[in-house]
C-alpha cells in the first residue's frame, strides 16, 4: 500500500482535480456510442483530442473498414495512451471499452445528458464504462503529478466492441500486436475485485419449414411449431443447469436463454422461417466445446423426425471464462488493501457471472482483474437499464484507490 505521505499526496491532487474528471465524464457520456449500430470511431476522436489536450500523445488504431462492416458494426476506433517511466519495471495496462448497449425506454433522466442528481451522474454507460475512462486517465494523472521517480510504464487502452465481443477491441490490438502488456486492470466496481467470469455462448437457430395460407394449414410445414419444441427442450434443462456449481464465489450455476424471437409474415399465413437467438452462460469449471456439442445435439433432437423441418444453427459467440492467472493475486492483493484505506471497509474478490472483454487479455497468458468506479452489485447502477448512473464518490474514490495501486507497482 502507498505510504500515508504519498497516499495524502495523490488524494489531495485528484480532490483538487476532481471537477475537471466530472466534466471531461460528462463530456465522453454525451456522445452516442449505441452498438448496434457500433459507428463509435466519432467518439474516440473526441476522447483522442481531450487526452492530447492534457499534453499526452494518443494513438489512433483504426480497424479496416470492411473488417468492421463485415462484423456487424460501422466504424471502430481504438486507442492507446503509452506512459514510459524506466524499463526496468511492469507494464501495466488499463482497459474501458466506449461502446455502449441502445438506451432503450424509462428514462426519467436523458440519456445521454451527463446530469448530476443528488450527488449521481446520470447516463448510459457512467458506470459501465466510461465512467472507468475518467478513473484510469486521472489516477494516472495523480500518479504521475507526485514528482517520484518511476519504473515500467503504463498504457490506457480505449476499445470500442466489448458489446459484441471485443473481438475488434482488446483482440485486435493483442493480435496485431499493439500491446504486451504484463498486467491488465480492466472494468469493475469499487467494493470487489473480480478476478473470475463466467463464458458465454450465443446462438442464431434458424428452423426453416414451408408457408402456407392459414386456411390450409396441412399443405405446408409450420417453422413456429417446431421451434417450439426447440424452447420447450431449453427450458426442459434448466433445473439441471441450476445442479452444477461453480466453486468460485460471486459465481452460482450455468444459465440458459432464448432472448429473441423473430418469424411469420402474417396473421393468416403458417410461419416458414422463424429464427431464435440463444444464450448459454458457462461456469469456468465447463468445457466450451463439450457445452457446444451438446447444445447443438439437444437442438437437432427437439425436431428430429419432424416432415419438412430443417434446422441451420450458427455460432455467433465464443467469449472464454476469465480464470485467475500467476501474478493476478498482486494485483488484487494491492487493490484490496487500497480500497480498504479509501473505503474504510473490507473488499472482497469474487468472480461475475457477466462476460467481459477482459477475458482476451487473459487468454493471452496476461493476469488480469477487474476494478473501477461502480457499486456494490451491477443493479444498483442500472448498468444497461434506464437511468444508469455512478455515484460521484464512487468515482473519486476508485481514482484514488487506482492511482495508489499503479505506486505499488511503478514507484522506483
Amino acid at each position: 500500500m502507498a505510504n500515508p505521505d504519498t497516499a495524502t499526496q495523490l488524494s489531495t491532487w485528484i480532490d483538487d482535480h476532481f471537477d475537471e474528471e466530472v466534466a471531461f465524464l460528462q463530456t465522453i457520456v454525451r456522445i452516442p456510442t449505441d452498438t448496434p449500430p457500433g459507428n463509435n470511431a466519432p467518439h474516440a476522436e473526441v476522447v483522442a483530442e481531450l487526452i492530447g489536450a492534457m499534453g499526452w500523445a494518443v494513438e489512433k488504431h483504426p480497424v479496416p473498414a470492411e473488417t468492421v462492416h463485415a462484423y456487424g458494426m460501422e466504424s471502430i476506433t481504438n486507442l492507446i495512451v503509452r506512459r514510459r517511466y524506466d524499463a526496468s519495471g511492469p507494464t501495466i495496462a488499463l482497459n474501458a471499452h466506449g461502446d455502449v448497449v441502445p438506451p432503450g425506454d424509462g428514462w426519467t433522466t436523458l440519456p445521454y445528458g451527463g446530469e448530476i442528481v443528488d450527488g449521481r451522474i446520470y447516463g448510459r454507460a457512467t458506470a459501465v464504462s466510461k465512467g472507468d475512462f475518467a478513473t484510469f486517465i486521472f489516477a494516472v494523472r495523480a500518479l504521475e503529478a507526485l514528482g517520484v521517480p518511476l519504473k515500467g510504464s503504463l498504457e490506457l487502452h480505449f476499445t470500442y466492441d466489448e458489446e459484441f465481443g471485443g473481438l475488434l477491441g482488446p483482440g485486435w490490438l493483442l493480435e496485431n500486436k499493439l500491446t504486451t502488456p504484463d498486467y491488465v486492470i480492466a472494468p469493475g466496481f469499487s467494493y470487489n475485485v473480480v478476478t473470475a467470469h463466467n463464458a458465454c455462448l450465443q446462438f442464431e437457430i434458424t428452423v426453416h419449414g414451408k408457408a402456407t395460407h392459414g386456411s390450409a394449414p396441412e399443405t405446408g410445414h409450420d417453422a413456429l411449431q417446431a421451434a417450439t419444441l426447440i424452447l420447450q427442450a431449453i427450458y426442459a434443462r434448466l433445473p439441471g443447469l441450476k445442479a452444477i456449481n461453480s466453486a468460485i464465489p460471486g459465481i452460482t450455476h450455468p444459465t440458459m436463454i432464448v432472448g429473441r424471437i423473430d418469424g411469420g409474415t402474417n396473421t393468416n399465413v403458417v410461419p416458414g422461417k422463424v429464427v431464435l437467438k440463444m444464450d448459454r452462460r458457462m461456469i469456468p469449471e465447463e468445457d466450451p466445446t463439450q457445452v457446444e456439442s451438446d447444445v447443438r445435439a439437444m437442438i437437432a433432437d427437439a425436431v428430429a423426425g419432424q416432415p419438412g423441418i430443417r434446422v441451420e444453427i450458427k455460432r455467433l459467440l465464443l467469449a472464454r471464462a476469465l480464470r485467475p492467472l500467476p501474478g493476478h493475486e498482486k494485483l488484487s492483493a494491492s487493490l484490496q488493501k487500497n480500497a480498504e484505506a479509501i473505503f474504510g471497509e473490507p473488499i472482497t474478490t469474487e468472480g461475475s457471472a457477466l462476460y467481459t472483454d477482459a477475458r482476451l487479455y487473459g487468454e493471452q497468458g496476461i493476469p488480469v482483474v477487474l476494478y473501477g468506479a461502480g457499486p456494490r452489485t451491477l443493479s444498483e447502477s442500472n448498468a444497461k437499464q434506464a437511468d444508469e448512473n455512478l455515484a460521484l464518490d464512487d468515482l473519486r474514490k476508485a481514482t484514488k484507490v487506482v492511482s495508489m495501486t499503479l505506486l505499488d507497482f511503478l514507484q522506483a
